[in-house]
């Protein structure tokens, strides 16, 4: 697995292991892109608080800030990161997968073993 999608699913990660931050995300993929004042209305912590989850999640990549009216800032999700993630995932469940079936089959030539051994 190339090192940048690693990487990339690590920070979204460790982004995502934070529930605040996974809060944050929800409401940003319900409500769309929204100012982090609103956001902090939406869940009992600090305006400043709120700031720092969305600077963290900005790096992960799966937060984009946008100058808007009045100098305010929107925070738009991004989901080309999560898709990395997802991806990163899918290959290790593959991984897993064959381990399994190979596991799995080598367990069935062992009851037909015993059950012929019995049949005997």
């Amino acid at each position: 697995m190339p090192p940048d999608v690693e990487s990339v699913a690590e920070q979204v990660f460790a982004a995502l292991a934070d529930p605040t931050r996974r809060a944050l995300l929800a409401a940003l993929a319900a409500n769309g892109p929204t100012t982090a004042t609103d956001l902090a209305a939406l869940l009992p912590i600090s305006r400043q608080a709120i700031a720092k989850h969305l600077l963290l999640l900005a790096d992960a990549g799966l937060v984009t800030a946008e100058r808007g009216e009045r100098r305010r800032v929107r925070y738009r999700l991004q989901s080309a990161p999560m898709r990395v993630a997802q991806q990163f995932l899918a290959a290790l469940a593959r991984d897993w997968d064959q381990s399994l079936d190979q596991l799995t089959r080598h367990l069935d030539r062992i009851a037909r073993r015993s059950a012929g051994a019995e049949d005997a």
